[in-house]
């Protein structure tokens, strides 16, 4: 799923200051160029020197069908603090997710390592005792009668984390044709997941930067069956 092509991201600029930008990343392109990978970032970055000499490089990656807060650093000195702050695990990420069906609980945490298989047509994750540690809180934040959103908090930053994850415990995310398979009648055409929001320690004593990404309109019809109203979404400045 790609929502409309982009000629440049400047409207999709969720904060900017002097070393961060943090973007709001559209479904459906890949962070990075590649073969078969379609529509990706990259080339796009260029609108974003805001009268630096350099693009904006990524601080971290998103999956290419999820959308949301990416952060980037406009500068090497920066970049490198970033990459501290996401390695040592002091970046705190907030995803909303779509999920088939409702979990018996309110909220509950998943502890299930993950390893990566190779396969004959791609990669997938799976739940191992001998993988990677992996952690995520969730929370029920409302519910249909087939679906439910969640609020999901990765404590840990392995690839496709949350989408195993949620898949593990019987409620994988509208449209994760990876991981939800056997729940197709419940399927979206496109992945319900998307970085909520993200929270980044800064220097000087600062209060944390915190940025908040609105739920892209793919997956406003699911958030809003499930009784999100929409009220936080502000226009784009």
């Amino acid at each position: 799923m790609t929502e409309a092509p982009l000629t440049d991201l400047q409207t999709r600029v969720l904060y900017r200051d002097a070393a961060v930008l943090v973007l709001d990343k559209p479904a459906g392109y890949a962070v990075h160029g590649g073969v078969g990978k379609g529509h990706n970032l990259r080339p796009l970055l260029e609108s974003l020197r805001f009268g630096l000499n350099q693009p904006p490089e990524l601080a971290h990656r998103l999956d290419k069908d999820t959308s949301g807060c990416l952060v980037l650093g406009r500068h090497r000195k920066a970049l490198a603090r970033l990459g501290a702050l996401f390695a040592d695990g002091k970046v705190q990420k907030t995803y909303w997710a779509v999920v088939v069906g409702t979990p018996k609980d309110e909220c509950g945490e998943i502890n299930a390592p993950l390893r990566k298989l190779e396969r004959r047509f791609g990669w997938i994750v799976v739940i191992d005792p001998k993988g990677q540690p992996s952690i995520s809180r969730w929370r029920r934040l409302g519910q249909s009668g087939r679906s439910s959103w969640l609020e999901v908090q990765p404590l840990t930053g392995r690839t496709h984390q949350i989408r195993a994850h949620l898949a593990h415990i019987g409620h994988p995310i509208l449209g994760d044709s990876l991981y939800g398979r056997g729940t197709a009648d419940l399927l979206a055409d496109c992945l319900h997941l998307h970085a909520r929001q993200i929270v980044l320690p800064q220097d000087g004593g600062k209060p944390p930067l915190t940025v908040t990404a609105p739920p892209p309109e793919h997956m406003r019809a699911a958030l809003q069956a499930c009784g999100y109203d929409g009220s936080d979404v502000q226009p784009p400045p």
